[in-house]
């Protein structure tokens, strides 16, 4: 039912001819790569084939102004898994949005959100104690963009899979709860 080739389809029909850009199955790590005179497509490529990955990465992407959307990666920095807790808090600060799309895109295709810490080697003690405010956090930027909309290209794709998934039920706030994450 959550294979990735039905969030590459639905992606691809709302993106592909509209706005150039794609979504591909990738390897071991995501990665966004705009056009180039060699592929006439930008690619938001997804890890190891998992749906989640897709629907975060494409989290991003919905995001992304046209700046970012020129840049490999966003032009966003990446710390690997081990960052200490000031790397930590920066990270958690640029994924609050996309996390909080993500939920809503995984929500829209009834299939279950978990947060991402990302850092499973870092100090466990500062995990631990920043994680429910990084929830916390979601959780209310979840409820803004609930309250004022989605960005539009995350509407058109929420829309989407609300239409492949839910019958065309649309979300309401009570199915966003904070004891979820």
């Amino acid at each position: 039912m959550y294979h990735c080739s039905a969030a590459i389809q639905i992606f691809n029909q709302c993106f592909k001819s509209t706005i150039n850009t794609e979504l591909v199955r990738g390897g071991h790590e995501p990665i966004y790569i705009p056009r180039s005179q060699y592929y006439p497509w930008d690619r938001v490529i997804f890890a190891h084939g998992f749906f989640s990955s897709a629907l975060h990465e494409i989290s991003h992407w919905c995001i992304a102004g046209e700046k970012r959307r020129k840049l490999v990666d966003f032009g966003y920095w990446y710390n690997p898994d081990g960052r200490t807790p000031e790397q930590q808090t920066e990270f958690e600060k640029v994924e609050i949005k996309p996390q909080a799309l993500e939920w809503i895109l995984s929500q829209s295709a009834n299939f279950r959100f978990n947060v991402s810490i990302d850092n499973l080697s870092g100090d466990p003690h500062y995990i631990e104690q920043s994680a429910n405010v990084f929830k916390d956090n979601i959780y209310q930027q979840v409820q803004v963009y609930l309250q004022q909309g989605l960005p539009t290209r995350a509407k058109q794709f929420s829309d989407a899979l609300i239409a492949h998934y839910r019958s065309g039920q649309s979300l309401n706030l009570s199915e966003f709860k904070r004891e979820m994450l």
